[in-house]
């Protein structure tokens, strides 16, 4: 159902609709970006979800959020290899490792992100105002 082709046909079907007549070349381009995006911020969100649930379950110690944070990398690496394995028995879809480094480089930069953000907190101190 959300293959490359089912997708192609109803995103361009809708757009022409709303703007008009549009070159099928850069429409394909749009498309192939919007699903890479679309892998990005999906798997960059489960990455940071999967941080959130083992932060709650391992926060026991100093340095908790590196040790949590690998486990998380390491989490979202697994469910995308999955992923992209299960879809290589589907007819209509195919797994690709790109596609799994391009998830599990999503996770990572989110994950980076996310320490960032935890470090400035913490160097902030509970009584500032940062969020």
């Amino acid at each position: 159902m959300f293959s490359a082709h089912d997708t192609q046909g109803m995103l361009y079907s809708l757009l022409t609709r709303l703007f008009g007549e549009i070159n099928l070349y850069s429409f394909l381009v749009f498309h192939f970006y919007l699903r890479k995006a679309g892998h990005a911020i999906g798997y960059g969100m489960l990455a940071l979800l999967l941080l959130r649930a083992l932060k709650a379950t391992l926060h026991h110690s100093r340095g908790w959020i590196v040790r949590v944070g690998i486990l998380a990398w390491v989490g979202t690496a697994i469910i995308a290899s999955l992923d992209e394995w299960h879809q290589s028995f589907i007819p209509s879809r195919t797994g690709a490792v790109s596609d799994v480094l391009l998830d599990t480089a999503a996770g990572l930069i989110c994950l980076a992100m996310a320490l960032l953000w935890v470090r400035r907190s913490d160097r902030a101190g509970p009584d500032s105002n940062a969020p």
